[in-house]
């Protein structure tokens, strides 16, 4: 199983792998990549070698092959389609997002408790009443989740997602989600985050060890 760390910096990876074949770029050495995800060359080329991948001194890692191996590791049956639950100012944005930028996750159904928002398409998207949550989700075997609900509804909307199947949820909203260990969580805080630039931002510096 390999660590959150290493799973973050293999999207990056790849995210810069595929801006480069899109232009037109075949092979790439470490130390490009390195300078593209803000890692060192020797944590790139450990990360390569530690997928069994290994680079020419002459003309470095086949960006093809990379980006292969990288897919075949990264993307799964379940993981790619995601089911957004709240599309109120910020669903709506990730929903736009999505649509915008076509990638390996793809929000296939959303849900909304506002009978104003539900029974319609928004951003392309179907946009279904919460009751049907668990029968649509178990119907389509989903199996991650993007939680964009109130702070005071996050945890029985969690706990609903998990009961019908869902293993890994993104969550948007500022409390901690209390669904088990068999459960991946990853809290997006957004008020915390922008209290950390903001922290760097007012004293114009890096934070410790940031490259």
């Amino acid at each position: 199983m390999l660590s959150e760390k290493t799973v973050e910096r293999l999207s990056e990876y790849r995210r810069h792998l595929s801006d480069l074949q899109a232009r037109g770029v075949t092979h790439v050495f470490s130390n490009l990549l390195a300078a593209e995800t803000r890692v060192t060359a020797a944590q790139v080329r450990r990360d390569m070698m530690n997928l069994g991948l290994s680079g020419s001194t002459a003309t470095g890692y086949s960006v093809s092959d990379l980006l292969e191996h990288l897919a075949g590791l990264l993307d799964h049956p379940h993981s790619t389609r995601v089911a957004l639950i709240g599309t109120g100012n910020l669903g709506r944005a990730l929903l736009a997002f999505f649509r915008a930028r076509p990638g390996k996750a793809v929000i296939a159904m959303a849900f909304d408790s506002d009978p104003e928002k539900s029974n319609r398409v928004c951003c392309g998207c179907r946009v279904y009443p919460m009751d049907s949550l668990e029968a649509r989700i178990r119907e389509d075997e989903i199996r991650t989740a993007i939680l964009c609900v109130p702070e005071q509804d996050a945890n029985a909307v969690a706990q609903r997602l998990v009961n019908a199947g869902v293993t890994g949820i993104l969550n948007f909203a500022p409390t901690r989600l209390k669904v088990g260990d068999q459960v991946y969580v990853d809290t997006m805080d957004i008020s915390s985050v922008i209290e950390k630039v903001g922290y760097y931002a007012v004293r114009g510096t890096r934070a410790p060890g940031r490259k």
